[in-house]
C-alpha cells in the first residue's frame, strides 16, 4: 500500500511538471514581441531617409553619437527630416505632432565614400534649355562676414545666381543659416556655402534665459531661469530655477530662449 502511494505521488509530480511546462510554452507564444526602442526606431527612419536622399547603401554611412543630454521621445506622426544648413552632413529631425520637438543628427560616411550630389530643383525644370532655368537662388552678405561672428539676418539677402560653376553646397535660403556662426571669413557678395556656417551657441552656461512653458489650455507662462549648460538650437539643456533651486529641462529655441518640456 505504501509503495502504491509513493508511485501515485511520483506520477502527480510528473503531471504537474508537464502541465507547468505546457503553460510556460503557451505563455511565451502569447507574449507579444517588444517594441523597438525609441532610439532604434529613430535611427532606422533617419537612415532610410539618408539612403533615399543621398543615394547611399546602409553599409556606407553611420551616425555620430548623439548628445547624452538628448531625451528621445516618441512621435504620434511620421518624422520630418531636412538639411537646415544645406549640408549633407547635418540632418534636422522634427516631430510636428505631440510632443513637438526637434533634434540634429550628423551623418558619418565610411572611408572612401562620398555622398551623391542631388541637383538643385531650380536648375532641373522642364525648360532646362533656357538660361533662366540654370539660375539658382543663393544667399550673399552685404558686408564682410568674419570667422567666429554670429550670422546677422539683417546683412543677408537672397539673389538669383547662375548655376554654372556654382558650388553644390551653396545655401539657397536665409532660413537655412539663421542662428548660425561663421566658420571662415566670407567676402560681401560671395555666395555662402553650408560649410561656411555652423550652429552657434545660443545659450551659455550661467546665463539667465527666458523659459516658456505652454499649458494644455493654450496659455503660456514665462520665467527667468539659469542655464547650467551651453546649448545650440534644438539642444536639450538643464536649467535651474534661481528661486527654488529646482532643476528642469528645456529645449533651446533661440538666443537666450528655451521651451519647457
Amino acid at each position: 500500500m505504501q509503495l502504491l502511494c509513493h508511485r501515485l505521488k511520483f506520477l502527480a509530480k510528473c503531471f504537474a511538471g508537464i502541465a507547468m511546462g505546457v503553460a510556460l510554452a503557451v505563455s511565451a507564444q502569447q507574449t507579444p514581441p517588444q517594441e523597438p526602442a525609441v532610439g532604434e526606431k529613430l535611427l532606422v527612419e533617419v537612415g532610410r531617409w539618408v539612403q533615399q536622399t543621398q543615394q547611399l547603401a546602409p553599409d556606407q554611412f553611420g551616425f555620430a553619437p548623439m548628445d547624452s543630454r538628448v531625451q528621445l521621445q516618441t512621435c504620434d506622426r511620421p518624422l520630418v527630416m531636412d538639411l537646415p544648413f544645406a549640408s549633407r552632413e547635418t540632418i534636422r529631425v522634427r516631430c510636428l505632432g505631440n510632443p513637438n520637438w526637434q533634434l540634429y543628427m550628423r551623418v558619418v560616411l565610411k572611408p572612401g565614400v562620398s555622398a551623391a550630389v542631388v541637383p538643385n530643383a531650380a536648375a532641373t525644370g522642364s525648360n532646362s534649355a533656357t538660361k533662366a532655368s540654370t539660375n539658382r537662388k543663393v544667399v550673399v552678405a552685404s558686408q564682410l562676414l568674419r570667422a567666429g561672428s554670429r550670422v546677422s539676418v539683417a546683412v543677408l539677402q537672397e539673389i538669383e545666381h547662375s548655376g554654372e560653376g556654382l558650388d553644390p553646397q551653396a545655401v539657397g535660403s536665409i532660413k537655412d543659416i539663421e542662428n548660425g556662426e561663421m566658420v571662415r571669413d566670407v567676402a560681401a557678395g560671395v555666395p555662402l556655402r553650408s560649410h561656411d556656417v555652423r550652429r552657434a551657441v545660443l545659450v551659455k552656461q550661467g546665463q539667465l534665459v527666458v523659459l516658456t512653458v505652454t499649458q494644455s489650455s493654450g496659455f503660456s507662462i514665462t520665467a527667468r531661469v539659469e542655464a547650467t549648460q551651453d546649448g545650440k538650437m534644438g539642444d536639450q539643456i538643464r536649467l535651474k530655477n534661481p528661486e527654488s533651486g529646482r532643476y528642469i529641462t528645456g529645449v533651446v529655441t533661440g538666443p537666450s530662449a528655451v521651451r519647457g518640456l
